[in-house]
């Protein structure tokens, strides 16, 4: 195109295509990588599912900086094996995107530039062990309220890798509650490093459903179109309705004065987290915010070499291969 010259119109969509994807999301059914998607729609998807694949990648870090300092040989195993299940999760997501048309080398190159974001929870220290098993009761535990809606995703690959990453998420979530009740078993001190990462945690937890319904410029249409089946405040309240039994059970207080249960409503009420720190953190002004994508980054390039071996024997078995039928 020259210069001066007019940018060509958008194409039309062809006849039926919008009626056929709304009857579609209408009946509750699924959307899947072949069918047509408005733009909107494809561009909503690739932000949410980069987003929660960036989360799981980064949420690595904070408990994986205690696998060196676990106090046992089990307690060792066990966080291991949640860090791994964690990349796991965001390889199923990444995938999930590629569906999408999506890059999975330019979704990282986003996330290391600042250009996509990713859970504000993980932009806080882990201070010590009882902070992985307040994680895995608290993030895990919202991930829970959060993720297991997205089981009916209106996006098939989506929805299908929900499936699995909640099965996992139910169960680390089961562990770090185990984590904490044997160390309110224990010690004076371990039961105050308890109550120290419960205080620590909570808000920076509630926060992590996203800002309140009346500030959340993607909920209502993510909810329209069925890819989230609920809203940011209904999802925080369903969590705090779960977490206050087994608070009580646990022997720790949350840190929260307004918090109460209101008959007349059916629910507790809670107070109101600080939105301003959360938007300080997703603007990359929390407490680890640069630690962590620093990590990544450097995670990133020092693998560049794996990556360019994979590629490089992809490459040879797909030439003798070729060869082969060739021949």
């Amino acid at each position: 195109m020259t210069a001066g010259q007019a940018k060509p119109a958008e194409p039309a969509v062809a006849d039926g295509l919008q009626e056929r994807f709304d009857a579609t999301i209408a009946r509750d059914q699924r959307i899947e990588p072949r069918d047509w998607m408005p733009e909107g729609y494809r561009a909503t998807l690739i932000r949410q599912i980069a987003q929660h694949a960036h989360s799981e990648i980064i949420g690595m870090q904070p408990e994986g900086e205690w696998i060196t300092r676990a106090p046992s040989l089990r307690r060792k195993a066990i966080l291991f094996a949640k860090v791994q299940d964690e990349a796991g999760h965001g390889l199923y997501l990444y995938s999930a995107a590629e569906t999408l048309g999506a890059d999975r080398a330019d979704l990282t190159e986003r996330l290391i530039e600042g250009r996509q974001k990713y859970s504000s929870i993980f932009n806080y220290p882990t201070l010590s062990f009882a902070d992985v098993g307040v994680i895995g009761w608290f993030v895990d535990g919202a991930a829970i309220c959060n993720q297991v809606p997205l089981c009916r995703s209106s996006y098939g690959p989506y929805a299908r890798a929900m499936v699995r990453i909640c099965k996992e998420e139910s169960f680390h979530q089961r562990q770090g509650y185990e984590l904490l009740m044997t160390m309110m078993r224990g010690t004076d001190a371990q039961r105050e490093m308890v109550q120290d990462a419960v205080n620590r945690w909570w808000w920076p937890s509630l926060m992590m459903f996203g800002p309140p319904d009346d500030n959340s410029p993607n909920s209502a249409r993510s909810m329209a179109w069925k890819i989230k089946r609920h809203s940011n405040d209904e999802l925080r309240r369903r969590f705090v309705d779960m977490t206050v039994p087994q608070a009580e059970k646990l022997g720790v207080t949350l840190p929260d004065p307004e918090l109460r249960w209101n008959e007349e409503r059916g629910h507790h009420d809670f107070g109101t987290p600080d939105w301003d720190e959360l938007t300080r953190v997703i603007q990359g002004d929390g407490p680890c915010n640069a630690r962590r994508v620093e990590r990544r980054r450097t995670a990133h390039e020092e693998g560049a070499w794996v990556r360019e071996a994979a590629l490089a024997h992809a490459a040879k078995q797909a030439a003798r291969t070729a060869r082969g039928a060739a021949a």
